[in-house]
């Protein structure tokens, strides 16, 4: 169906695996069509080809990134709400084709209502699915490890020494015949896993190195490898999403929840919002420089600092400190090009 384009048209596209509804409205606010579409690339292009320089809107989601593109490059002006944002509004009543309409009314309206964001290129997209490909192949080998780990110390055979690399590896010098011959399926899959971890952190080095040369300076922090560097600046994408390096440790979900109203500012946790893989990522950073291996800097005397003001929850609230602190040093090391300095020294006035 073709469109009159004397006046601009937003359409709200709520989707789906399968199949998205979409609801057209004019620039007086009227519904001028509703429908569904399959969730396919040929036949979004196909029905997207009838509009022509119309607003899109659709939440954040598995289908998104990909949309947004798609729509991008036949000309229409996308825009891709967060998904926290539209539950907030989106408080009854819920059904895909009156989440279509009020997708576009709202795009209508005012799309800050939606606090759009902007997905990474198709490119960063790809590398990023590295890291996340590792990340499940690690959590499937922990899985398979603490089975049989469970299944030894119930039998009374204490877990071998080492760690996760060589766990398949040890495991038949301290078992007897009999549960070995149990788990060995386990330690087969194990042992795979091990090497295809070790062809995963290979790539992760090689992409690292040869396409995102930035990472080298935010290796420069001690304990800061080539996969937590990556994947930040994946993550981050672009060095100017931020006005202040502050606002990184915002970015991972590591600043302190607000609910002030009045007199009444109760102490909350962390936001937990972005990236989970990240956010632990830094988190395992900030427990490393913290420990009795972590070496010698402004940033783990800070730490130590609060861990030491007393109380139950201390070193929990440095460790979280500490994590926070290295997305900002991160950030400042991409933004500034210049190598991390353990002890930096006062800027002169």
């Amino acid at each position: 169906m073709s469109h009159d384009q004397s006046e601009q048209l937003t359409i709200g596209i709520d989707l789906g695996d399968r199949v998205s509804h979409y609801c057209v409205i004019d620039a007086q606010g009227v519904v001028v069509e509703e429908g569904r579409l399959r969730t396919l690339r040929e036949s979004v292009r196909q029905w997207a080809q009838s509009f022509a320089g119309a607003r899109m809107v659709i939440e954040a989601g598995t289908h998104s990134a990909w949309m947004s593109r798609l729509l991008g490059e036949l000309g229409h002006e996308v825009v891709v709400g967060d998904a926290r944002e539209i539950a907030s509004l989106r408080r009854t009543n819920k059904n895909d084709r009156r989440d279509a309409e009020r997708l576009a009314r709202y795009g209508r309206i005012d799309p800050a209502l939606l606090a759009p964001i902007a997905h990474r290129s198709e490119e960063l997209q790809l590398d990023l699915a590295v890291i996340k490909v590792r990340e499940r192949l690690v959590l499937a080998r922990a899985m398979m490890i603490n089975t049989v780990k469970g299944l030894m110390k119930s039998f009374g055979f204490p877990p071998p020494a080492g760690c996760a690399d060589v766990f398949a590896k040890r495991c038949p010098e301290v078992l007897e015949e009999r549960l070995l011959s149990i788990v060995q399926p386990l330690l087969e899959q194990i042992a795979a896993l091990t090497e295809k971890i070790k062809v995963s952190d290979g790539s992760v080095e090689e992409i690292a190195e040869q396409r995102y040369p930035e990472t080298r300076l935010m290796q420069s922090i001690f304990g800061v490898g080539p996969l937590t560097a990556l994947c930040f600046r994946l993550t981050v994408a672009e060095p100017g999403r931020f006005k202040r390096s502050r606002d990184a440790g915002c970015f991972v979900g590591l600043r302190p929840k607000q609910f002030q109203s009045g007199d009444r500012d109760p102490q909350l946790g962390i936001s937990k919002v972005g990236s989970k893989y990240l956010r632990n990522l830094l988190v395992q950073y900030a427990h490393h420089v913290l420990g009795p291996f972590g070496k010698d800097s402004a940033l783990r005397r800070w730490g130590l600092r609060l861990a030491e003001r007393g109380g139950k929850n201390a070193r929990k609230r440095a460790i979280t400190a500490v994590a926070r602190k290295l997305a900002v040093l991160m950030h400042r090391v991409w933004i500034t090009q210049r190598i991390y300095e353990p002890f930096p020294k006062p800027i002169a006035v």
